[in-house]
């Protein structure tokens, strides 16, 4: 195991510190684990990982005692996350209560301007009578008060329409990814974890594949490109579905009511439809080649957590990766 590891470090252009020793033994132990399936996708064809690499699986695996600090980090920008979505949750009740107040109060102050004024020209018929120009000038000036209110009252309901529309929008985007416009890890979760039980559900875990080498020979502003537009495939070939960028050059499509046959069968039109396509660098207007996915998809049986429905379908897509990429694999 000592002269593997000096090997995986010699090849890979690591230095012998224990972090990078630890990681590496994680990786050779376990090969069929999640850290060695990862480090597998980064250096297909050849690719030599990085340091960058490494603190990156690192973070993500919650691996290592760097990692653990990232995870920390991590998670404490997660629980600022959820902070902040309760606080808006809680402000757009607080918000649609208002909104309900002032139209209530509304509709009672019109009635009670309306009534006020046919008072008010009653009054005025009435002219003459003692002190009747009294009655007269105080009503008048209610109902000028009356309608500075409805005023006011019009424009705090308009204010609070704003307001709620600006909150919608702000867990709308919570809940999408700003790269490639499509909802994000969040809203797959959220929309698991309301799913019928019983259902006939499918799920699966999509990956471009050696994408790594898009972003080394053509540069990050085209594999971004790429990603929007393989993401954009996806969601044309699975509509009616919720297709999601699970991270990285990862998408996940939910399936509901949809059983693992269908979703196959639906997973390899896309994975046809994308393989077809032809990508050309927008700057230099040269081919970038075949880019194709690999796709892991399986059914979301009764009772099961998202969570372990996730974790098959992603094996599934290792396999997928190691029978030679461009294809789905079904289990």
């Amino acid at each position: 195991m000592f002269d593997r590891i000096c090997a995986f470090l010699a090849a890979h252009g690591l230095g012998p510190e224990p972090e990078n020793y630890s990681f590496v033994y994680t990786v050779l132990t376990d090969p069929t684990g999640p850290l060695a399936t990862a480090v597998a996708r980064i250096t297909d064809g050849g690719v030599r990982l990085s340091r960058q690499d490494m603190t990156t699986l690192g973070v993500d695996l919650r691996f290592g005692p760097q990692a653990k600090v990232a995870a920390a980090a991590n998670d404490s920008d997660d629980d600022k996350a959820q902070r902040a979505e309760k606080l808006v949750a809680q402000t757009q009740a607080q918000v649609d209560d208002f909104a309900d107040m002032m139209r209530l109060m509304r509709e009672e102050t019109s009635d009670f301007g309306r009534n006020l004024v046919a008072s008010a020209e009653e009054i005025n018929r009435s002219a003459g009578l003692p002190g009747i120009e009294d009655i007269a000038r105080i009503t008048g000036s209610m109902i000028s008060r009356v309608r500075r209110a409805e005023a006011k009252l019009a424009s705090a309901t308009q204010e609070a329409n704003a307001l709620r529309e600006k909150l919608a929008e702000a867990q709308d985007t919570a809940r999408r990814d700003p790269l490639t416009g499509l909802p994000n890890r969040r809203a797959l979760t959220e929309a698991m974890a309301i799913r019928a039980p019983g259902g006939r559900d499918s799920i699966a875990v999509c990956d471009i594949d050696r994408f790594k080498l898009i972003n080394d020979q053509h540069g990050h502003p085209v594999g971004d490109r790429v990603l929007v537009a393989i993401g954009q495939a996806l969601a044309d070939a699975c509509a009616g579905h919720l297709v999601v960028r699970h991270g990285g050059e990862e998408f996940a499509v939910l399936m509901l009511d949809t059983d693992l046959k269908d979703a196959s069968m639906l997973l390899e039109r896309a994975r046809q439809a994308i393989a077809l396509k032809r990508f050309r660098s927008r700057d230099t207007n040269a081919l970038l080649g075949n880019i194709t996915i690999s796709v892991g998809v399986t059914a979301l049986n009764p009772g099961e957590r998202g969570e372990d429905a996730m974790e098959r379908a992603d094996q599934l897509l290792y396999t997928a990766k190691a029978q030679g990429r461009d294809q789905v694999c079904t289990g």
